[in-house]
């Protein structure tokens, strides 16, 4: 069953409309797509909210900061994460974030739910290029329920558009 609704992301989200604007569909979709790939690699429903609360901060630093975004976008999953009490997940989804894109496997603590996101995330980013056994039937049935809006191409504009600020750092989100 594909999500496109959880109170988590929705309440989130909604309070980010406003720094996202016309991009507020655009990141909605990407935070269903990949919340849904990590769900689908993770069937213990413990780490859920974890893999939720993750997906809507990992890249929301690139509206509120910039397109070097790793760390602004931990800080406000950290501060959400206070806010609610909730203290002890503040250093796994800070995990969770900061090597989502990292290229090599994450080998570290909660290596589990690490690599289970990185792997929802790359399965997002790389358009099923990479899907780390997922089965290609659910990579369409998920793209094709919760479309891209333009997501990839908002990235390319992004990416060129730091590039030409900081052409020696042009990625500074991927990690070995």
């Amino acid at each position: 069953m594909i999500i496109t609704e959880n109170e988590i992301i929705d309440e989130i989200l909604i309070h980010y409309k406003d720094v996202l604007k016309d991009d507020f569909q655009i990141y909605k979709n990407h935070v269903y797509r990949i919340y849904n790939y990590g769900i689908m690699f993770d069937i213990d429903t413990n780490n859920h909210e974890k893999y939720a609360i993750a997906a809507v901060f990992h890249d929301i630093g690139i509206w509120t900061h910039s397109f070097d975004y790793l760390e602004p976008s931990i800080k406000l999953a950290s501060e959400y994460l206070k806010g609610i009490g909730k203290d002890e997940l503040i250093k796994e989804v800070g995990l969770l974030i900061d090597n989502h894109h990292k290229i090599s496997v994450y080998k570290g603590e909660f290596q589990k739910t690490v690599e289970i996101f990185r792997k929802a995330d790359w399965i997002d980013v790389s358009m099923g290029v990479k899907l780390f056994r997922l089965d290609k039937s659910v990579y369409k049935a998920i793209q094709k329920q919760i479309s891209n809006k333009g997501f990839h191409w908002f990235l390319v504009k992004q990416s060129l558009k730091y590039f030409v600020k900081h052409p020696l750092n042009p990625l500074p989100m991927f990690k070995r």
